[in-house]
């Protein structure tokens, strides 16, 4: 189904004109950041220089070590200022992690997912369980605050990626499935002796705890899914095999530097291939030439995939994540481009470790 190229036009015309409301915030004195405020003094005044998101290739690509190397409190806008923020963590498998900084962010990308999931897979005030990643990450308040926000509470059950991507890569297999058998028991305990509706998870766990208890007997109606890269028949044995047609199935493509790209609802035309599209105009993905990155692919082939957040409380233009995609035309109700069966960049040339996240 395509759509009317209006559509497309205005949301372009929307991104430009939210794009050049944060660029002014970023780099005005009296809202801005130590960060960008510095950078703009050494390099050129984004204020002048960038009026439409064609402008981006400006700016050099975001690099993470800004992240792990610099205080926290270089990313704080004037605006911000005495008022406490939230560290969220992100990688950190060896060595600093990086961190982003944020307050209400996580609210707002959540509550706009909230419009994309049924109430018939996630009943408004049924409980919900998390099994993944709490600890320092903005994924434990973000899916609480969503649960929250649908009147509902949330069980949870930690999960650590970096021990598991720490032991596998020590081939210590017994270990990674040890600790992996130890977390989806606690999150059958859960289901055994609580009323919940809707899950949580990362595709592998999911599969394992499918195979601990009956998840639709249990009273799961709706999962909610992300993390490791989900390749078509992999798609098709959840949504046949472990949901068995009857649970509603939810991948997200998300992270702590972007927020939240929902998938759009899968169509028999898509034979299983999951396109994720970004929440735009806070956040815009797109999928580049990765020898030549200030060029696009076209539609239906792979390249790098880009991130640029734009927000009031973080500005990260052009970063280039560690991941590859299906460059994806417009879908309804997305008037901007998709990225298709999102997999580790480089996964064809090389053996990745991704554990169980």
């Amino acid at each position: 189904m395509s759509l009317d190229p209006a559509a497309i036009h205005a949301a372009e015309e929307k991104l430009d004109a939210h794009l050049r409301e944060i660029i002014q915030w970023h780099f005005s004195p009296e809202t801005g950041c130590p960060f960008w405020l510095d950078w703009a003094r050494t390099n050129f005044d984004p204020r002048k220089e960038i009026r439409a998101f064609a402008d981006m290739v400006k700016f050099p690509h975001f690099q993470d070590e800004w992240l792990r190397d610099l205080q926290p409190e270089v990313w704080v806008p004037a605006k911000y200022i005495g008022r406490p923020f939230n560290i969220f963590e992100t990688g950190g498998t060896t060595g600093m992690p990086k961190q982003r900084i944020g307050w209400d962010d996580y609210k707002v990308d959540y509550e706009e997912f909230s419009g994309k999931i049924s109430e018939e897979h996630f009943p408004r005030g049924g409980a919900w369980l998390m099994v993944g990643p709490t600890g320092p990450r903005r994924l434990r308040l973000a899916i609480e605050h969503l649960a929250n926000f649908r009147g509902s509470s949330c069980y949870f059950v930690d999960l650590d990626p970096r021990w598991v991507k720490k032991v596998i890569a020590h081939k210590q297999p017994d270990q990674a499935k040890a600790y992996m058998e130890h977390v989806v028991d606690q999150a059958a305990t859960i289901l055994k002796h609580r009323k919940v509706s809707g899950l949580f998870t990362t595709p592998k766990l999911l599969e394992a705890l499918a195979e601990k208890i009956h998840l639709y007997d249990a009273g799961i109606r709706g999962v909610f899914c992300g993390g490791t890269s989900m390749p078509p028949q992999y798609v098709r044995f959840i949504v046949e095999e472990v949901l068995e047609n009857r649970i509603g199935f939810y991948p997200t493509y998300g992270n702590t530097l972007m927020g939240l790209a929902a998938s759009v609802p899968l169509t028999s035309q898509d034979d299983f291939s999951i396109t994720y599209y970004a929440p735009q105009p806070r956040a815009v993905l797109r999928i580049l030439n990765p020898n030549r990155t200030e060029q696009l692919v076209n539609y239906g082939e792979w390249g790098r995939v880009e991130l640029t957040t734009l927000t009031k409380e973080f500005f990260m233009p052009r970063f280039l994540e560690r991941d590859e995609a299906i460059r994806r035309p417009p879908r309804p109700p997305y008037a901007w481009d998709g990225v298709g069966d999102v997999r580790p960049f480089g996964a064809m040339e090389k053996k990745i470790v991704e554990g169980v996240y």
